[in-house]
């Protein structure tokens, strides 16, 4: 009807809002999307058509939807993590109405231009960082440094991309995820021309303090921006498939980069990472449609300028998985060597392993599963993982301990970080922002502690303190977390 196209046409009762306000739709509207007959907003601008099934103008891609499709395009219209319609399914719409035969057990909603070309600049940017974890302590010993200097050095870096994080997911609020992750992916890629012309002390450490920032905003904004453009029933999913960019980079990188050292010496590592960081802010420049997407100001969480103040529930439960992750990566060589591995690699190798095939394989299980069930088992796993760890002896052991244990961390990030979104009611970088910040001061605090208990009781007694730690994490999420969320408001 003239009518109808007319009133459609200026956004009011599109799929999105262009406004920031919830849209508003009338019964009769309703009864005719519920039929799967509407097609939503147009991501190029164009005033969407409607179609009535069984009707002259009937669309095929929207008649012959399954039943399946169209109970999920009535929950993705209803949802908005700020109570509102989000502009980032505009894009999934169009998608979903040139895709025949997509349904909710599909890929292809996942697997957009805009998601190929994040994982991508993601894998660009983490694999230049991953190539420095093992090259930058000896370039650094080459040149003179003491062992207290490289220290420094080395850790400035995590100093910095904490503190940043925090400001990141602000500077989301004012820019988009595309001109973030642009800048901070060209600003990593000077640094390395820095590597090649300064020397150390103090122009390395600021060398690396920039590093630490343009870590921080390009790590914050892909993830505020996946979460975004990704559908609700699917952000799991998503995200387990997204992050085999750092599983895969931290089994490939650091050889590549001990490799090319040997080769061809410290300057062509250099210069490779610069080639690999251009990569990246190239892929985030030719990243689709950002620039409209609304940031996430309103209304889910309690938001501050820099803090999600409601995300902190739920991500304390990563702070304490991170704990343990950050000590059994500092620890687990040398109680290796102790039990008398010769190669301690072979339990992170056995670890990752699991990590990329769980991620890989398992993705669908993340959303099709309880998300609360999920972490709660995988926790378990970690546990006993770890009362494993401190009675281990043999090499099969520690291989099967590794496995076991790289199976929870392929699960218990992705699905707690979605959980933590829809406890939250807010996606936006701001929250993506306190939430990383909690994993990297757990990562970093459980080394500094547990390094404590380590010249008191030994490694055994620290890894069951560890496995005392899941216990702890398990009943906090289980008579905290999960019982605050069921009293809340508009929880089931």
């Amino acid at each position: 009807m003239p009518a109808e196209g007319a009133t459609r046409a200026s956004g009011r009762t599109s799929g999105a809002s262009f406004e920031g306000e919830a849209p508003q739709v009338s019964p009769a509207e309703g009864a005719t999307r519920a039929s799967g007959g509407t097609s939503e907003a147009s991501f190029e601008g164009e005033a969407p058509q409607a179609y009535a099934c069984g009707g002259g103008d009937a669309s095929p891609n929207n008649c012959c939807r399954s039943e399946a499709e169209k109970k999920f395009s009535l929950q993705q219209a209803a949802w908005s993590p700020q109570g509102e319609a989000s502009i980032a399914g505009v894009e999934y719409y169009g998608a979903m109405d040139n895709q025949e035969g997509s349904s909710p057990d599909s890929i292809r909603p996942i697997l957009t231009r805009n998601f190929s070309l994040a994982f991508l600049g993601c894998f660009a940017f983490l694999f230049a960082y991953f190539a420095l974890v093992p090259t930058l302590p000896i370039y650094l010993a080459h040149l003179g440094s003491s062992e207290g200097e490289i220290g420094i050095l080395v850790g400035i870096y995590s100093v910095a991309s904490l503190v940043s994080r925090l400001f990141a997911g602000s500077a989301l609020l004012r820019y988009s995820e595309k001109r973030v992750m642009v800048v901070a992916a060209l600003l990593f890629a000077v640094s390395f021309v820095a590597y090649i012309t300064l020397r150390p002390f103090w122009p390395f450490l600021v060398v690396r303090l920039f590093q630490g920032i343009a870590y921080a905003f390009f790590d914050t904004a892909v993830f505020a921006m996946i979460v975004k453009i990704v559908p609700l029933p699917y952000r799991g999913r998503a995200l387990s498939y997204f992050m085999l960019a750092s599983a895969i980079g931290t089994v490939l990188a650091p050889s590549f980069g001990m490799f090319l050292v040997n080769l061809s010496g410290f300057a062509v590592l250099f210069l490779v990472c610069m080639g690999l960081s251009l990569c990246a802010s190239l892929s985030s420049a030719v990243l689709r449609g950002q620039e409209i997407m609304a940031p996430d100001r309103a209304a889910g969480g309690r938001s501050t300028f820099l803090v999600e103040t409601k995300i902190i529930v739920p991500a304390l439960s990563a702070f304490f998985f991170y704990f343990v992750l950050g000590t059994v990566m500092a620890f687990f060589s040398l109680y290796g060597m102790q039990r008398g591995m010769k190669n301690p690699g072979y339990f992170f190798s056995a670890a990752a392993l699991m990590t990329i095939a769980g991620r890989f394989a398992g993705a669908k299980v993340v959303d099709a599963w309880s998300k609360e069930k999920t972490i709660m088992t995988f926790t378990l796993t970690s546990m006993v993982a770890m009362v494993l760890l401190s009675f281990s002896r043999t090499l099969p052991m520690f291989i099967f301990v590794g496995l076991l244990w790289g199976t929870g961390v392929a699960f218990i990030f992705p699905v707690t970080i979605a959980y933590a979104f829809e406890y939250a009611g807010s996606s936006g970088g701001t929250a993506v922002g306190t939430f990383r910040v909690l994993t990297d001061l757990g990562q970093a605090a459980g080394p500094m502690v547990m390094g404590l208990i380590i010249p008191l009781a030994g490694y055994p007694a620290m890894f069951l303190c560890l496995a005392a730690i899941c216990f702890v994490n398990l009943c906090y999420f289980q008579f905290f977390v999960r019982k605050k969320r069921r009293m809340a408001p508009g929880q089931g």
